[in-house]
């Protein structure tokens, strides 16, 4: 097999400078993509280091944890082009719907899950593959299958794409839960320019708006923050759009996962319910059918979270759907 591999010096993964939040810049990696070109035509098999950028004054970067996913996933966009491109991801597990060390029976596999299925999951505590890197592809309008291959067991596999094949399972495919989340609450009035400061200052987007809520005449607007350490470190900047905004710690999340979850009935009172039983306190809970999701916040203490993962997803199977 003819071989070879890609140079420091040849990169072709250019990304800003933001050390919080690195974010892939794709007209100036395109610049680059002579020399990797070159060597794809020449060859059978070529490697890449993962995780790894460069700026365009060839500061070497890095993607956080997990960052190889992304690495694939610009690759796949530079490239999809001019080769029909695909991802093939070997880890050590396929998709199942539930962390397999927190629910130990009644796992399903599952087989197919879209670009936004795979990207909330992602967000929400599944782990398996990065949900930057499926941000990253549907930003850039890319439409490229991606496969996660059990390497343990090749057989078992999932496929991610924009558009799925008829689905005949439960349409609820992934119970899934984050811990150490923040909420932050704002006055509806000024939520927009911070909102324009995070996607054009801080690049930055592993946050959910919840519906907003009234109080004393006041609409005030909520943003479930999915990484809390995050939130401490930028409190200045958050709270300067808003003098009297505030911040909640300690608070974690259940996610429901599913594109066509309003096929699921009585739902969010079954799941709710299976939450209470199990001695927790719902804190917040926010369930849109436009959204595919239903977030559940409760106190992140002790075993809380996957207490109530374990609770959701045994209930999950017992639910009819039309």
């Amino acid at each position: 097999i003819k071989t070879d591999a890609v140079e420091f010096d040849d990169w072709p993964i250019i990304t800003d400078n933001n050390i919080e939040s690195t974010n892939f810049l794709r007209t100036e990696s395109n610049e680059r993509m002579g020399k990797i070109s070159k060597l794809v035509e020449n060859n059978e098999v070529v490697t890449i280091g993962g995780f790894i950028g460069k700026t365009v004054d060839d500061t070497t970067t890095t993607y956080e944890r997990g960052g190889s996913d992304r690495t694939a996933a610009d690759l796949g966009i530079l490239f999809h082009k001019k080769y029909e491109t695909s991802i093939d991801f070997e880890k050590d597990s396929s998709v199942v719907s539930a962390d397999p060390k927190i629910v130990e029976s009644g796992l399903k596999e599952v087989i197919q899950l879209s670009y936004n299925e795979a990207r909330l999951a992602g967000m929400f505590g599944m782990k398996i593959l990065d949900p930057i890197a499926i941000k990253e592809i549907v930003e850039h309008g890319v439409d490229m299958p991606i496969k996660i291959t059990n390497i343990k067991n090749p057989e078992k596999i999932t496929i991610i794409k924009r558009e799925l094949d008829e689905q005949k399972g439960h349409p609820i495919k992934i119970v899934t839960g984050k811990e150490n989340c923040a909420i932050f609450r704002i006055e509806t009035n000024s939520i927009q320019k911070l909102l324009t400061s995070l996607e054009k200052d801080k690049r930055y987007s592993e946050f959910i708006i919840l519906s907003p809520f009234t109080k004393d005449g006041v609409e005030l607007s909520r943003i479930l923050f999915l990484d809390g350490d995050y939130v401490k470190r930028n409190e200045k900047y958050l709270l300067g759009f808003d003098s009297l905004a505030t911040i909640t710690y300690n608070r974690g999340v259940i996610t429901l996962i599913g594109d066509e979850m309003w096929r699921v009935q009585q739902v969010a009172s079954r799941t709710s319910a299976k939450i209470g039983e199990s001695g927790l306190n719902i804190l917040n809970m926010d369930a849109q059918e436009e959204t595919s999701r239903i977030i559940i916040v409760v106190e992140d203490a002790e075993e809380n979270i996957r207490k109530a993962i374990k609770a959701v997803h045994q209930e999950i199977s017992e639910i009819n759907f039309i």
